[in-house]
């Protein structure tokens, strides 16, 4: 049987850059959403720390589902293995996904 895939989730998040590894990725039914489940991190008994990821742990410690806005989804691969997680403020023009625009009122007759 073949190895649960793993994603690599890059998202904008208030002026940050964050990059998190999951195993599950889902289509939300709250509207504009996705939902992220079973975080991975790497193992904790590494000799260097890095800041950024440690807010990461920190952040998503005791979480087991978030939704993330599909506007501030920058891109979602699916990897052999997971990296490291990280934060990074975010440098030079980062994008949001177009919104959908809002209809005009009807005019009943």
């Amino acid at each position: 049987m073949a190895a649960k895939p793993i994603y690599r989730v890059v998202f904008y998040n208030q002026g940050e850059i964050w990059e998190l590894y999951a195993r599950d990725i889902f289509q939300s039914d709250l509207w504009g959403f996705i939902e992220v489940e079973t975080f991975v991190f790497e193992d904790s008994s590494k000799l260097v720390v890095d800041p950024s990821t440690e807010k990461l742990k920190r952040t998503f410690e005791g979480v087991s589902r978030s939704y993330i806005p599909l506007n501030a989804i920058v891109r979602i691969d699916e990897v052999e293995r997971e990296g490291t997680p990280k934060a990074v403020t975010a440098q030079g023009k980062v994008a949001e996904f177009p919104r959908p625009f809002s209809l005009p009122p009807r005019e009943d007759n």
